[in-house]
């Protein structure tokens, strides 16, 4: 089974927004939480990994403005 495609940064952030929401109003179960926890993590690492790659574009750019 083909692994599926990974949110862009804006989605993942969206989604992140929606996660901590539905954590934050309560009601869910202790597996709901967990799983939705868990999605929450994996979300939070590709914004932080699309954030990182963003600053090391933007840095190598103010070099090469530099030099």
């Amino acid at each position: 089974m083909a692994k599926a495609e990974q949110p862009s940064y804006e989605e993942a952030r969206d989604q992140l927004i929606e996660v901590v929401r539905t954590l934050e109003q309560g009601g869910t179960s202790l597996a709901e939480s967990l799983a939705l926890w868990e999605r929450g993590e994996e979300l939070a690492k590709i914004c932080q990994t699309a954030l990182e790659g963003a600053r090391e574009r933007l840095n190598r750019a103010l070099g090469e403005s530099d030099a």
